[in-house]
């Protein structure tokens, strides 16, 4: 008989977190750009990891906000700037197109927050480059925020309604892994994610960049331009394992 997997814990400011850490209720907005691959990896080349280049010359990045509602971490807002990057140490280099996007995951390059408790977990736990941030949000016919950090506007985007898509393309649960690069080391996380309520719309976003260093990085990948394609999730059920050191 073998024994049962143990349960890890971690205590962070105090609380005591069993992995893998769960989020229940959230919900997400997301704008993916096509963009230069080679300005992409400039960009990320300190986590010495290597962008996807689904095409020729061309990468991915995904800008996105999530309202966390139930989570083990808390109530908070998060904005993310994510780049499309190959797993470590395979062949996926060598892939394109849709074989390429498969095997990728997604480097989080930034992650301001606006709570203190999701901000020193995300650091300690996993090595997200998470920083604390202000949000304003503006929920309507059209959906839009605005994120400032330091008392600099950082990224302003205003999405357009997308059309539903139906459950039985979205009802499976995906394995996703993210990447991060914080203080020398590169870690990789793997977690589970489930979408529910899915709307995507063919462009469907504006983007406007602030005075804050992020928005000149942002600008430097050719942004602002039309988006590939924009979408929301009602709600988001998502699990984030214990982060797996890849370089240091």
């Amino acid at each position: 008989m073998t024994d049962p997997t143990p349960v890890v814990q971690h205590t962070v400011a105090g609380t005591v977190l069993t992995m893998p850490v769960r989020v229940r209720t959230a919900y997400q907005h997301t704008a993916m750009f096509v963009v230069d691959a080679d300005a992409a990896q400039r960009m990320i080349d300190y986590s010495g990891l290597q962008v996807c280049r689904f095409a020729r010359g061309r990468a991915l990045v995904v800008l996105m906000l999530m309202r966390y509602e139930d989570t083990d971490l808390g109530q908070y807002y998060e904005y993310g700037t994510n780049v499309m990057v190959n797993p470590p140490g395979g062949s996926a280099s060598r892939a394109t197109g849709v074989q390429a996007l498969q095997s990728a995951g997604a480097f989080v390059h930034h992650l301001p927050v606006d709570q203190s408790f999701t901000l020193e977990a995300g650091r300690t736990l996993w090595g997200y480059p998470k920083v604390m941030a202000d949000f304003t949000v503006r929920n309507g016919r059209h959906f839009g925020f605005d994120v400032t950090v330091d008392g600099q506007l950082a990224v302003s985007m205003e999405f357009q309604p997308g059309l539903p898509v139906p459950s039985k393309f979205t009802s499976r649960r995906q394995v996703h892994n993210t990447y991060s690069h914080l203080d020398g080391v590169t870690r990789e996380t793997a977690g589970e994610m489930l979408l529910t309520g899915v709307r995507y719309r063919p462009g469907g976003v504006k983007l406007r960049l602030g005075n804050h260093p992020y928005a000149a990085e942002l600008a430097s990948l050719g942004l602002p331009k039309r988006a590939l394609v924009s979408s929301s999730a009602a709600n988001v059920d998502m699990t984030f394992g214990n982060a797996r050191v890849v370089s240091q």
